[in-house]
């Protein structure tokens, strides 16, 4: 048997005063979290920027891992043209992401993280991966230091493209020696293969360029240092986190930690992530 639209209708108002009384008797009694306002917060964004002479590929293990504990993450490719113009695009990008941040950066990406955050809202935390945190008017490069493999003479550590010597737009290849012996220790020889087959090359005016207003100054931040690491030194590591004020984790593993130990990077950036 059809039942009228307009007697269907009329069941349902006469039933909505003893639905209302229900719905406020549990509210009243606490079992409606999943109405109540506040009562589930979603997880934040994980945004992963890659350093010189790599590509949002370093990060796939990291990723896999954040994926399979449930959160959203973007992993998105570094210029690594000059650190303003490499800031701004991860900024603009930052700016089109919706809810809480977290933002991550690896090696060089870590400048550009530093001046990509500054004043934005959005992004809760910051996390350093074997990353530089340059304060104002410091150059990744300065901060390395030299005890770093990037402060020997630079005709054995970099190629030049185009030959001579560097200007600002010169891009610098990690020669296949620097590769094996500093740039990618940890990882086997068929993968040090292929991180010195794939990289990408930074211009020299990324490296040289004098960081802004850090983002460490005003947003949270954590700090993973690579106790074997032979780019950025593990002393240098721990002055810049001291300095930012991070909340430091060591693990025993050199310049591409993200790849070697990608368990203790996530557990890290997930730290953050709960903060």
């Amino acid at each position: 048997m059809t039942i009228p639209f307009d007697q269907a209708a009329g069941r349902v108002r006469r039933r909505l005063p003893t639905i209302a009384i229900l719905v406020a008797a549990l509210a009243f009694a606490g079992l409606t979290p999943a109405v109540s306002a506040g009562a589930h917060t979603a997880k934040p964004t994980i945004v992963l920027v890659h350093g010189a002479w790599a590509d949002a590929s370093s990060w796939q293990r990291v990723i896999t891992r954040l994926r399979d504990d449930g959160y959203t993450v973007r992993a998105i490719p570094n210029p690594l043209r000059s650190l303003p113009g490499d800031a701004a695009t991860v900024r603009a990008f930052l700016q089109t992401l919706p809810g809480p941040v977290v933002l991550v950066g690896h090696s060089y990406g870590g400048a550009v993280v530093t001046n990509a955050a500054t004043g934005l809202p959005n992004v809760k935390a910051l996390v350093y991966v074997n990353a530089f945190a340059p304060d104002e008017g410091e150059t990744a490069l300065e901060l390395a230091g030299p005890d770093s493999a990037l402060s020997a003479d630079p005709t054995t550590v970099f190629d030049f493209v185009p030959a001579g010597p560097p200007t600002p737009t010169t891009d610098l290849y990690l020669k296949r020696s620097t590769v094996f012996a500093s740039f990618a220790t940890g990882l086997s020889s068929e993968e040090k293969d292929m991180v010195y087959a794939t990289q990408r090359p930074g211009a020299f005016g990324g490296l040289a360029d004098k960081s802004g207003t850090p983002a460490w100054r005003t947003i949270p931040s954590w700090y993973l240092v690579g106790a074997e690491d032979r780019i950025i030194p593990p002393n240098v590591q721990r002055a810049m986190a001291k300095r930012a004020g991070s909340k430091v984790t060591e693990f025993d593993e050199g310049h591409l930690g993200l790849m070697t130990d990608s368990r203790t990077t996530t557990r890290v950036i997930e730290l953050a992530a709960r903060s």
